[in-house]
Order: structure tokens, then sequence, then C-alpha cells
């Protein structure tokens, strides 16, 4: 099976850790990995590493990432989302005008510090906040530095707000829905989330679990995404024979053997446009470190 990236629309009700022993059981990969978790309720993208293409999840981490969310107004919930526990309701939301929540939802908008959820998967001490937070224990995180670069309103149904946002990687949207509940007064919760793209991965070109299942092993491989194209993100070179002779020996390579100056990763590939590996300079030695190396 080739190696690269399958992206796949999570269905609601599903943990991305059981969406990724799915693929890896009906692919038949030796290696699945997700890039990128959705929680359990949510639905939408889920970028699948597979088998050499769990090599280079961390390339895909911090990348943007956009959702359709849609907040209750209203009610609150101990979890921020559908999943928790009522904590408080208000009694009416007669008062609530729609240019007020116009106005709310823009003001999200730019860079920010935002408070993660005690029920998150962010773990403190070596263990998850959310289980301390089943415990009764709820361990807060320092705010983090965010931005909101796109932040719309789809359509305002009370006590539905329906919300389009792209975001930076670390943000979470249900922490949105619960701040934008405590500054209209009336409380709120992320009812439902999808994720529609990530790293310029659109959800149009995922693939439903139910699909998948029916397909072979060589549909399947015609559907996953090759670890060079993969990273389109990242600039590339072509190496010469002695460059990738260096590269699966581990030597060391640097200006010398032809390779441009750049910022951060490079993909090295070979004349058949193979990944090769990927390198990244470093200023203050003025040398190329291996991060990957996919050569045999």
């Amino acid at each position: 099976m080739k190696s690269g990236i399958l992206p796949i629309c999570k269905p609601e009700g599903l943990s991305s850790a059981r969406v990724v022993s799915l693929v890896k059981k009906i692919s038949g990969a030796k290696k699945v990995g997700h890039m990128g978790t959705l929680d359990p309720f949510a639905t939408g993208l889920l970028l699948c590493g597979i088998d050499k293409g769990t090599r280079i999840s961390q390339f895909f981490l911090n990348g943007t990432k956009k959702y359709k969310a849609k907040i209750c107004l209203g009610i609150e919930t101990d979890t921020f989302d559908c999943t928790g526990i009522i904590v408080q309701k208000a009694d009416s939301l007669d008062a609530i005008s729609k240019e007020k929540i116009i106005e709310l939802i823009n003001e999200f908008k730019g860079q920010q510090k935002q408070i993660p959820p005690a029920y998150s998967a962010l773990k403190h001490k070596g263990k998850p906040l959310y289980k301390y937070a089943r415990e009764g224990r709820k361990i807060s995180k320092p705010a983090r530095e965010i931005e909101i670069f796109e932040i719309s309103i789809e359509k305002i149904e009370i006590p539905f707000i329906h919300i389009d946002v792209l975001c930076s990687a670390g943000t979470y949207i249900r922490t949105i829905a619960h701040d934008v509940g405590k500054k209209l007064g009336y409380g709120a919760h992320l009812a439902a989330l999808s994720r529609t793209e990530t790293c310029g991965f659109s959800l149009e070109d995922s693939l439903d679990l139910n699909d998948l299942e029916k397909m072979d092993t060589s549909e399947i491989d015609k559907k996953i995404i090759p670890l060079t194209q993969a990273l389109f993100f990242m600039p590339a070179h072509i190496a010469d024979i002695k460059l990738e002779n260096k590269i699966r020996f581990g030597q060391k390579i640097d200006f010398d053997d032809g390779l441009p100056k750049c910022d951060g990763f490079l993909r090295i590939l070979t004349k058949t446009e193979e990944l090769a590996a990927i390198v990244e300079y470093d200023k203050t030695n003025c040398e190329f470190n291996y991060c990957c190396v996919f050569s045999n």
C-alpha cells in the first residue's frame, strides 16, 4: 500500500482513535495515525497518515483549520458542549437581539488569549485534563495565544447561531461558544461542530467510512495522497545521485550539495519525485539537520 495521507470524513459518535482503528482494519495498512483529533460528537475532516505518512504528522498539527459550528444559547454545560451536564439555563431569550449577536461575534476576530477548557485532552503531569475533571478536580491551564482569522455568521435561528470559523491550531470552538454565552449573559454551549478544512485539505475531498468499506485495496491506494503531494506547502529540491546516496547513509549535507537557502523545512525529492527526506536549515550552525529520512 502507498504511503501518504487519506482524508476521512469522521462521523458523529466515534472517537478519532476509533476512526484510525477502522481505517487500519479496512485498508490493511501497517500503520495509521490521525493528524489532529476531533471530539466524538464532532464530525468532518480527519487527516489519517498511512504507513510512512504517520511520520509527517508533525508538519500538520500547527496548520490553520476551518469549522462550521452551531452554538445553542440559553444553556450552559460543564464541558462547554452538548455532551456535558447542564449547569445553567436561561428562563427566556426574548431580550436577545440579532444585532447584538452580530456585534459580539465580530469581536472574536483577531489574535487573543484563550483559556483551554477543563474538559480537554491537554495533559497535566502526563494525565489528560478531562480525566481530572471527571474526578471532580478541574485543572486550569494558562491562557494560550490563538488567532481567529475569519469568523462569520451563517444564520441566526434563536436559540441557535450558526457560524463559520477559520482559526489557528489550538483554538477551542467550544470555548468560543461558552464565551459568547457569558458575554450575552444567558449562557451557551457548542451544539454541533464540523471541521471543513485543515492545512489546505478540504472536507469535499474526504472519504466516508461507509464508502471506504466498499473499496478494495487498489481503489483505496488511489485515494491516498502521496507524501510529496501532501507536503505541497513545503519548498522542494530535486536531489542528484550523489545527494541521494548521502541521504541514504545519513551523511552530513550542506550548500555544497546544491541545497537552496531556505527558512524552515525543505523537501528533498528523488529524480522520480519520491520523497527522500525532510530537512531543516539551522541558521546558527549554517547546516541542514535531518527531520525524516525516507530513502531505503
